[in-house]
């Protein structure tokens, strides 16, 4: 496996805005569960494992099921997606 770009070191401006977001994100009033969703998806998008691995482990301790877990690549067709995770993903990643 290739080593990964150090962004903090790198470009310690942009790793400061990411982490401005990240406070707003995290002060939004969206339940935390979701929260780790949408970050292990955009993992998912981005092919990052370690992303994955780390966001999936938070999930599961904030009670997660594995059932949401695992068919978050195919939310669009899950039947457990309710109408406002599917309207959440269609508004947001579109």
């Amino acid at each position: 496996m290739r080593s990964r770009l150090e962004y903090s070191k790198v470009a310690p401006g942009a790793f400061y805005a990411m982490r401005q977001v990240q406070k707003y994100v995290d002060n939004s009033g969206l339940e935390r569960q979701v929260l780790e969703l949408v970050k292990i998806r955009a993992s998912q998008i981005n092919g990052c494992a370690y992303c994955i691995d780390m966001h999936s482990k938070d999930a599961r301790a904030l009670s997660e099921t594995e059932q949401r877990l695992y068919g978050l690549s195919a939310w669009h067709e899950a039947p457990f997606v309710c109408d406002r995770g599917r309207n959440f993903n269609r508004y947001t990643f579109v």
